[in-house]
């Protein structure tokens, strides 16, 4: 009886740890994110993401350059799967950026999903970025 329940509670551990990671698991991650100030001051981003597309049915279609205040400076749909191009890098020009700001961050989202809790922020005058997460608020819709 004592290993039953050893064995049980051995799974109980292993279920805490590995559900939360699951959770997760098919989120789409920034990986890097390059940020060039043209001459008339707009910014080009170009971000690298991976994800598990899958198809159709579920991709990476979406990211977001994000100020500290949350308000969305720029976003790049993107319009079909990269299951064979994984990672992959997108850009976008002309991206307004208010001269306060000393960093932003970049998040994207998938067709299932939805906005990934794994994002980025980057240094504007450094380019240097860091991986962070997200808290974000899911929709009671």
């Amino acid at each position: 009886m004592k290993m039953l329940k050893k064995y049980i509670y051995s799974c109980y551990l292993c279920l805490i740890v590995l559900i939360p990671a699951s959770i997760h698991a098919n989120e789409v991650e920034v990986l890097d994110i390059k940020a060039t100030q043209a001459t008339d001051k707009t910014w080009r981003f170009s971000v690298t993401l991976k994800h598990a597309d899958e198809g159709w049915n579920h991709y990476a279609n979406e990211w977001q350059i994000i100020a500290p205040d949350n308000k969305i400076l720029g976003t790049r749909t993107l319009y079909h799967p990269h299951v064979n191009e994984q990672p992959f890098t997108r850009s976008l020009d002309g991206v307004k950026i208010p001269e306060e700001l000393h960093s932003v961050r970049v998040i994207a989202k998938d067709t299932v999903h939805g906005l990934s809790s794994k994002a980025a922020e980057i240094e504007l005058a450094t380019g240097k970025v860091k991986q962070i997460r997200l808290k974000l608020k899911k929709s009671t819709d």
